[in-house]
């Protein structure tokens, strides 16, 4: 058995829990927590059990939902109940419930992200994890909002920023139950007063904190770096209250009336959360060139990642699959759409199969008509206008033709054509039962193919690209040969590249030696010693960064930043550690200023800048 079998808790539960413990109790209160690993037990009525050697015994009795939602349903039979370790062990190993609201997002039930944002697939990590709203939910509205935050709203993310300041100077190895618990506290009262964007984002570093404390092998210390950015930089700019109520987001998301649309599949995505969500996401372009998507993406993980690519499209009573729908189109009437392109399922919708375009056809050629460099920029303004900051989204798609010249690791290494720069393609998704990996292998076999290239540039590495389809280039005579089933392009995810489909004879010579991507700007700069200094920080807390401020390290870190011309990174580097050390005490000892607000400051300048950094760094190795 293990705490698998245990049924999410509401954050506020959990919250009040660990509030009603002692001071002595608390203490003891994580290793408690790693203690129910192999107690659980189901009961027939659904229920789930949790003994504590004879004499206590935890029951959870999750509510329709599934989930346990207020403290009636969590009980312990020992004399302390429910005022327990027991109790709040429990509800601190149970996974935590809700909270993945529209951090710009929503869910992604019959709605899809626009052709332009798409999932982070891990690269990290899939679509928003809603849980998916009911179909009569998904009706077109218009959002009428008032210019500014209520009181109560700048309070609640006062109270965030905090509990996120605290939890930050803690970092993972201090960052346990009760740190936690404050957190999801204040994430309560954020949903509570109106900014579902900021609960979500505390959800997402309690999670990435749980993990971490589990040495979880997906956990990468990088993406619990960025979450405390995100959480931090939104509360900082929520509780300032000079910001407009964007930045609280929606707690579900609003479509408007699109009218007649007639839009045309591009291709397929699959969707691998890591919160065990699963599903596809079929890219589409109106024929004004604009980007669409549907998707259908709930719990269900890998398996149903596979059948989703085949399943058929929710969409007013559209015939299609989502395998059809990536290689014909759609003619919808009456149709919804949010903000960012997803199209809504509403009762009013209806929709009737046409035929598809090729990509070398209009509207889908004139994503590839763009040169590479253009399109990047446009990219980096869309997907992310404020680097590193709240409400950034997941990068647009990008089309190119390149040239294959070569494996290099991982990924294949590819000219664009016409003279462009350099690429590195990598997979998309990592996952071993999926095929992006396998497709790219075969690609890297034949130097000088020539391919039509769809996908998602990395933001966070020089001049990578994440391809999700491929396809041969027109004119050209080493490209691939697709079948007519294929309709003239290959989705990495689902389809599987073989022989036949590569020309017999060889393209261009093969490589000689190991194969180079060229100039890496990003590795090439000193700046990951500030991304050192900034996950130390989050792993270790405020102690390791100002121990990482003594000595020759410091200096070492302020003189190759400063060689680099890199003195805005210098300075910030140098105010963080200097603000980690600064811990002012009484004559008898006792700290004056006990608050974190100084040094979340200073490490949230630090990360912001450097997130700016390395996008610039990105950008100029696309040029």
């Amino acid at each position: 058995m293990s705490t698998v079998l245990l049924p999410p808790v509401a954050p506020d539960v959990l919250a009040d829990a660990v509030e009603q413990l002692s001071a002595r109790l608390r203490k003891k209160l994580d290793a408690a927590i790693s203690g129910c690993a192999d107690r659980p037990s189901a009961m027939a009525d659904g229920a789930v059990e949790v003994r504590f050697g004879e004499d206590a015994t935890v029951t959870l009795r999750p509510g329709p939902s599934g989930t346990v939602t207020n403290a009636e349903q969590a009980v312990c039979t020992c004399l302390l109940a429910p005022r327990c370790l027991h109790r709040a062990a429990v509800l601190g190993a149970a996974p935590i419930a809700g909270g993945e609201g529209d951090a710009g997002g929503g869910d992604d039930s019959g709605t899809g992200r626009a052709a332009g944002s798409g999932t982070a697939s891990d690269t990290g990590a899939g679509p928003e994890e809603a849980a998916p709203p009911a179909p009569e939910a998904e009706v077109a509205a218009t959002a009428v909002s008032p210019a500014a935050l209520t009181a109560a709203q700048v309070l609640a993310a006062t109270a965030l920023w905090d509990a996120a300041a605290e939890a930050l100077s803690a970092g993972v190895t201090a960052g346990g139950a009760v740190v936690q618990a404050e957190l999801l506290r204040a994430a309560h009262t954020a949903r509570l007063a109106g900014l579902p964007r900021a609960e979500a984002a505390a959800l997402r570093v309690v999670r990435s904190l749980r993990a971490a404390r589990e040495r979880s092998g997906g956990q990468r210390l990088a993406d619990l770096t960025g979450a405390f950015r995100e959480l931090l930089a939104g509360a900082a700019l929520l509780a300032s209250g000079v910001a407009g109520t964007d930045a609280a987001g929606s707690a579900r998301r609003v479509y408007e009336q699109g009218g007649s649309l007639r839009v045309y599949g591009l291709c397929r995505e699959p969707v691998l959360s890591a919160t065990g969500y699963g599903g596809v996401t079929t890219h589409l372009v109106g024929s004004d060139g604009a980007g669409y998507t549907v998707s259908d993406v709930r719990p269900g993980g890998l398996a149903r990642v596979k059948g989703a690519g085949s399943a058929s499209v929710a969409l007013g009573g559209a015939v299609l699959d989502h395998a059809g729908l990536a290689r014909g189109g759609l003619r919808i009437v009456g149709a919804t759409v949010s903000a960012d392109g997803r199209l809504g399922a509403g009762r009013g919708v209806s929709a009737t199969p046409l035929r598809g375009v090729d990509w070398f056809e209009d509207p889908a050629s004139t994503l590839f008509a763009r040169p590479v460099q253009e399109a990047m920029a446009a990219v980096l303004a869309d997907g992310a206008p404020e680097a590193g900051g709240p409400g950034s989204t997941a990068p647009g798609l990008l089309g190119c033709d390149v040239e294959v010249i070569g494996a290099a690791g991982d990924s294949v290494v590819v000219r664009v054509a016409g003279g462009g720069p350099l690429l590195r393609l990598c997979p998309a998704h990592p996952h071993p039962e999926l095929p992006h990996a396998a497709n790219l292998r075969r690609i890297a076999g034949h130097p000088g193919l020539a391919l039509r290239v769809l996908g998602r540039p990395d933001l966070d590495r020089a001049a990578t690209l994440r391809p999700l389809a491929v396809g041969p280039v027109p004119g050209a005579s080493a490209t691939l040969r697709l079948s007519d089933a294929w309709k003239g392009h290959a989705d990495l995810g689902y389809d599987r590249l073989q022989g036949e489909h590569f020309p017999r004879e060889a393209a261009g010579p093969a490589a000689c030696g190991p194969v180079t991507a060229g100039p890496d700007p990003l590795a090439e700069a000193p700046l990951w010693r500030v991304r050192r200094l900034l996950e130390t920080g989050v792993a270790g807390g405020r102690r390791a960064v100002a121990e990482a401020g003594r000595g020759t390290d410091a200096d070492l870190l302020s003189a190759r930043l400063t060689r680099a011309e890199l003195r805005g990174a210098a300075h910030l580097a140098q105010a963080l550690t200097t603000e980690a050390g600064r811990r002012p005490r009484d004559t008898f000892g006792r700290l004056t200023d006990p608050s974190a607000d100084a040094y979340a400051r200073a490490w949230l300048a630090s990360a912001v800048h450097l997130a700016a950094a390395e996008r610039s760094l990105v950008a100029a190795s696309w040029s």
